[in-house]
């Protein structure tokens, strides 16, 4: 219980994230962040939050004089910014927007047959950058070497480019809350990150 998520809303209440049961409470208690009722939009301190009388039967938070409702939202109490909303130029989120494909090819290899390419070679001064890497499955990337696209004889499926940012990176897609909904709109829970 102390890992399931809760949602973290800025002070203006707007959507930057997730974190665990264990550390909104923790910073509810530091007055780092207040627990919100999202039934009533009641923002609460931790001596308000843990004086809720908490009904049979619903999962709480036991020590030996209280019982603490699990909060599922929380909104800090002095952060306002809204998160970079460049996606973050890694190996890893490359696989993500190519989903794990040779984008020479198609091939659908095991991760560890697949390579990042660079379309321009840095042999000629190709930079590592969104627009000029993509997967390609080990044959194609024998094949392609330190060639262009030209000198290779092959060609992209696609075109690469910066994936747009989307909320739900940082969002559990399988942990859902009803209690979430009003503060992320549906699109949120549909969209992958995207080129």
């Amino acid at each position: 219980m102390l890992n399931e998520p809760a949602l973290v809303l800025n002070r203006v209440w707007y959507p930057i994230g997730t974190t665990t049961v264990r550390d909104a409470i923790c910073m509810i208690y530091r007055e780092a962040a207040k627990a919100l009722d999202p039934v009533e939009f009641v923002a609460h301190d931790f001596d308000s939050w843990a004086g809720i009388r908490v009904p049979d039967g619903e999962p709480c938070l036991r020590t030996v004089r209280l019982r603490i409702k699990i909060p599922e939202v929380i909104v800090l109490t002095h952060y306002d910014r809204i998160p970079d909303p460049r996606v973050p130029f890694s190996r890893r989120n490359i696989y993500k927007r190519d989903r794990n494909t040779c984008q020479y090819c198609g091939a659908r290899p095991p991760l560890c047959d697949l390579t990042i390419d660079h379309i321009v070679p840095r042999s000629e001064g190709g930079h590592s950058t969104w627009e000029n890497c993509v997967l390609a499955c080990l044959r194609c990337n024998r094949r392609k070497a330190s060639h262009t696209l030209a000198e290779s004889g092959l060609t992209l499926l696609r075109r690469p480019t910066t994936p747009r940012w989307t909320p739900v990176i940082s969002i559990p897609l399988g942990k859902r809350k009803e209690s979430w909904e009003q503060f992320i709109s549906e699109r949120y829970w549909t969209v992958e990150l995207q080129d």
